[in-house]
C-alpha cells in the first residue's frame, strides 16, 4: 500500500476531494435529459451512440479501435454496436456544438440568472480554468484529455467552469487507466476490482458496461486465481492493496493542477462546487450522488 504523500502545500487526499466537489457540473452531461434531443438534432438517435461518440469526437472521427481503447472497460462488443455508423450519420464537430448546447441548456436551467451572473460562479471558473492549464502541460500519454485540451474555451462562466472541470476529468481518466494497466488489469478486471471496493454493485457496473454473468464470472475466477479476489468476488488482502495502489497512483497523477491553486484557492472551490452540485441535483439533471461519478473503472 502507497499512501498518498504530501506535496507542496497540498496533499493529494484533497486534491481529489477539490475535483470531486466540482464533479456533477461535468458528469451531468451523461445523463441530462437535454443530451439526446441536441445529439438527435445532429443526427444521433441513439443514447449509447451520444454517449460514446459526443465524448470522443474531440478526438475526431476515430475508428472504433480508437474508442474501444479509450473507453477501456466497456465490452467491446457494446461499443461496437454503440459506435456503428456514427460517422456517417454525424460529424464529430456537429456532435461537440451539440454537447456544448446541452451542457448549456442544463447549467442555464439548474443555476438560474442570479448564480450565472455572480462573482462566485465566475471565481469557480477562472479557479478550474487555472487549474486545468496546468494540466494541459502535461498531456504525456493522456490522448482523451489532450483531445479535449484542443478545443477552445467557452467565454460564459457556466461553460467554462464545464470545459475547465471536463479538462481536469479527463486528465485524471486517462492517468487511472495508466494506472490500471500498470497492475495488469483488464477493462473487465478494473470493474471487478471496482466492485470488490464497494463503491457501485457489480449489477449495475455489468448492466452499464455489457458485460454478461459469464463473462463477469470468468473474470472473477481468473482473477481469483492470481490472488486479488475470493471467488465470490470479495477482495483478498493482496487485492484490497493493489486497489489501494491504484487509487493512490491516480491521486498522485492528477494531483499537479491543485498544486497550482493552493489550500486556501481548493478549500474556496470546494464550497462553490457544493452549491453548484446542489442546484444540478435540485434541477434534476443528476438523478443520484454525485460522489458516484468516480474514476474511469
Amino acid at each position: 500500500m502507497h499512501p498518498c504523500r504530501t506535496v507542496g502545500q497540498m496533499d493529494a487526499l484533497t486534491a481529489r476531494k477539490t475535483w470531486r466537489s466540482m464533479e456533477a457540473v461535468h458528469g451531468m452531461i451523461y445523463f441530462t435529459p437535454d443530451a439526446p434531443p441536441a445529439y438527435a438534432a445532429v443526427g444521433v438517435t441513439k443514447n449509447r451512440m451520444g454517449y460514446f461518440a459526443s465524448r470522443v469526437a474531440a478526438m475526431g472521427a476515430v475508428p472504433v479501435e480508437v474508442v474501444i481503447a479509450t473507453f477501456y472497460n466497456f465490452h467491446p462488443g457494446l461499443v461496437r454496436a454503440s459506435m456503428r455508423d456514427a460517422w456517417t450519420v454525424t460529424t464529430p464537430e456537429a456532435l461537440l456544438s451539440a454537447r456544448l448546447n446541452a451542457a448549456n441548456t442544463s447549467l442555464t436551467r439548474a443555476f438560474g440568472p442570479e448564480v450565472l451572473n455572480s462573482a462566485e460562479l465566475a471565481e469557480a471558473a477562472g479557479l478550474t480554468r487555472r487549474a486545468a492549464m496546468v494540466a494541459c502541460e502535461h498531456p504525456e500519454g493522456r490522448p482523451l484529455f489532450a483531445a479535449h485540451a484542443s478545443l477552445p474555451w467557452p467565454t460564459e462562466p457556466h461553460l467554462e467552469l464545464f470545459h475547465g472541470q471536463t479538462l481536469l476529468r479527463e486528465f485524471r481518466g486517462d492517468g487511472h487507466i495508466a494506472a490500471l494497466m500498470l497492475e495488469g488489469l483488464s477493462g473487465l478486471e478494473a470493474l471487478i476490482s471496482h466492485a470488490a471496493s464497494g463503491d457501485v454493485p457489480a449489477a449495475a457496473l455489468k448492466a452499464t458496461r455489457s458485460w454478461s454473468d459469464a463473462e463477469w464470472e470468468a473474470g472473477v475466477q481468473a482473477m481469483a486465481a492470481r490472488g486479488l479476489v475470493n471467488p465470490d468476488g470479495s477482495f483478498t488482502d493482496a487485492g484490497r492493496a493493489q486497489r489501494q495502489w491504484i487509487e493512490d497512483r491516480t491521486d498522485q497523477s492528477a494531483l499537479a493542477p491543485y498544486l497550482e491553486l493552493g489550500d486556501d484557492a481548493a478549500l474556496t472551490l470546494r464550497g462553490t462546487g457544493k452549491k453548484l452540485t446542489e442546484l444540478v441535483m435540485a434541477a434534476g439533471i443528476l438523478t443520484f450522488d454525485p460522489s458516484r461519478l468516480v474514476d474511469a473503472d
